[in-house]
């Protein structure tokens, strides 16, 4: 009779590609997962992917400059990150490396902006 200890999945390290989250396991596995299925770091910077700090003791990764938390155990099951439906869609990269939310759904109309022009000229 053999005795197999139970180990807990601990990832050693990780790499970012253009198509792949690669997670290297201290138990020699290397798990893969497709980068879509995180939409923060598909829409993060190469600098901001490679900036990156294990949690615990290597049960997840979390990446601060996009705020994205992956866990081994959700890359094992394969449970992607869906977008939530509220999400702020954001831009592309300023000179800081920040992303800066999209303008486009704050930026009034030609008939708003008249309208309102219109109000503020009659209560003078």
């Amino acid at each position: 009779m053999s005795i197999v200890e139970s180990v807990e999945p601990r990832i050693q390290n990780v790499k970012v590609t253009s198509d792949a989250i690669v997670a290297y396991l201290v138990d020699g596995r290397v798990l893969s997962v497709p980068l879509v299925w995180s939409w923060r770091l598909s829409e993060a910077t190469a600098k901001q992917r490679a900036r990156f700090e294990l949690i615990g003791d290597g049960q997840g990764v979390h990446w601060p400059e996009v705020d994205e938390d992956i866990s081994v155990e959700g890359m094992l099951r394969g449970v992607p990150a869906h977008r939530p439906k509220s999400s702020v869609r954001l831009s592309r990269p300023q000179a800081n490396g920040r992303r800066a939310p999209s303008n486009n759904r704050l930026k009034r109309s030609d008939k708003a902006r008249r309208s309102t022009a219109k109000r503020e000229a009659s209560s003078k």
